[in-house]
């Protein structure tokens, strides 16, 4: 069985999950709470692809801790992560942490926000947006996912 390891949002456990239940609904093992809708994942290189595989979209944005304008944006992808529960999955990598994924994905600068559903890549944004405009963004990205 193959398994990925993601943190809570909510308490930071670690929490194992089997790869072919990524689409249950998973409870952290520490606080109960979900782990993979409601709140952003922490996206590193050991669960990235299992996350990235969902028949669900899986928003994902491209930031560092010294970004200006990704520590701004940061609230924003959060609200529309709860607003979206169920909807997509949201999830954070920190390219100073993740820097091979960040290499692998050709993050040139920073935020970068791209979505995927069944491992394609849909599409990709380059920049902190307003929420409203965050949120048309994704509404149109979104529809071409069904």
């Amino acid at each position: 069985m193959n398994t990925m390891t993601t943190r809570c949002p909510h308490c930071k456990a670690m929490n194992r999950i089997p790869t072919e239940r990524i689409e249950d609904t998973a409870t952290c093992g520490s606080c109960k709470e979900k782990l993979l809708d409601g709140k952003p994942i922490e996206g590193t290189t050991s669960n990235f692809l299992s996350l990235i595989q969902s028949d669900t979209p899986v928003v994902v944005d491209f930031w560092a801790p010294w970004c200006n304008p990704c520590v701004g944006f940061a609230p924003i992808f959060e609200d529309v992560a709860a607003e979206r529960s169920g909807d997509a999955r949201f999830v954070k990598i920190d390219t100073e942490a993740q820097q091979e994924l960040a290499a692998q994905y050709r993050i040139r600068s920073i935020p970068t926000i791209m979505v995927f559903k069944n491992g394609q890549l849909l599409n990709n944004l380059n920049g902190a947006l307003p929420k409203s405009q965050f949120n048309q963004w994704l509404n149109e990205t979104l529809e071409q996912a069904k």
